[in-house]
């Protein structure tokens, strides 16, 4: 089957959605396996899931409503209108009507590497950032292509999506900790060492070392591929794919990096913001928060737009 923007995009959300079920399975096990090894059984293992789940729930709401402000302001972005540059000012608001999107707040940060992202909660609630490298170095066709691939990220909730993940991958890690703890101190169940008892105590020490590590493997596979839905996405929304593999092309060939970039809000960026530290390798790939330029071109390029 020829590949289109249309079957790109199908594929990507299906694959994304297979990895948001796989996640939650996969927490909801981890969870169980720590909770009966602490020797937590019946209403007792309820309860601590219970407490676990509110606890997420808290920070998911609180992120829901202020993440957006605490990443405008870790990057350092100053919002901008019309007047200030009419160029970016129009596109983003061409693109918008084009997508049937409110036009989000746009902000431009001040560095020379080239780079955008998006953020919000949901398209009324939206931010659009680009540096002062992105608008030097593109041009129209290109900056639309960028433009485009962000307005996608809000359309399609990339923002909330990812916030969720960054939660429940961070309340593995502090869970795992806490079992940790309890092992040392002494466990608060009434669960005895033999049978049930000793088989989860294994479970749960294998699970407490590999569950952080596995669950940020599966939150970068996610950014990723949220990335290839956001190119196939933009790339629907100005029918012209080139402009965006054009852009990930002169981005990646530049070689400043992002100075207010940090590994909280790289997973935001369209590209990779650590230039430097982009070794090849499918190993390697494991661990990155964006897919290769290299694939994410050939991928543009393989579209047939309608």
């Amino acid at each position: 089957m020829v590949p289109t923007i249309y079957n790109q995009i199908d594929a990507n959300r299906r694959k994304t959605i297979l990895l948001m079920v796989g996640f939650s399975l996969f927490v909801a096990v981890v969870v169980y396996i720590l909770v009966r090894a602490l020797g937590y059984t019946g209403a007792g293992a309820l309860s601590f899931v219970g407490i676990f789940l509110i606890i997420s729930g808290l920070i998911n709401l609180s992120s829901y409503y202020w993440s957006d402000k605490l990443v405008i302001a870790m990057s350092g972005a100053r919002p901008v209108e019309e007047k200030d540059n009419p160029e970016l000012f129009h596109t983003v608001e061409n693109l918008c009507i084009a997508a049937g999107l409110p036009r989000p707040k746009v902000y431009i940060i001040d560095d020379p590497a080239p780079n955008a992202f998006a953020t919000g909660r949901d398209p009324k609630h939206a931010a659009v950032a680009v540096t002062s490298g992105l608008l030097e170095r593109l041009d129209k066709l290109e900056l639309e292509g960028v433009i485009a691939h962000e307005l996608s990220h809000v359309k399609n909730y990339d923002s909330r999506l990812m916030s969720i993940v960054v939660i429940l991958v961070g309340m593995v890690a502090i869970l795992a900790n806490v079992f940790f703890r309890a092992m040392w101190w002494g466990r608060g169940g009434s669960d005895d060492r033999k049978g049930s008892g000793a088989l989860f105590l294994v479970l749960g020490i294998v699970a407490a070392i590999l569950a952080p590590i596995a669950a940020n493997l599966i939150k970068l596979a996610i950014s990723r591929r949220r990335e290839f839905l956001a190119d196939s996405s933009g790339a629907l929304l100005t029918r012209y794919p080139e402009g965006l593999a054009n852009a990930l092309i002169k981005i990646s060939q530049d070689q400043n990096m992002l100075r207010t970039a940090n590994n909280a809000t790289a997973h935001l960026y369209i590209a990779n913001p650590f230039k430097g530290k982009q070794a090849k390798g499918w190993f390697v790939g494991l661990f990155s928060t964006h897919p290769s330029v290299e694939e994410r071109v050939v991928a543009l390029r393989a579209m047939e737009t309608p």
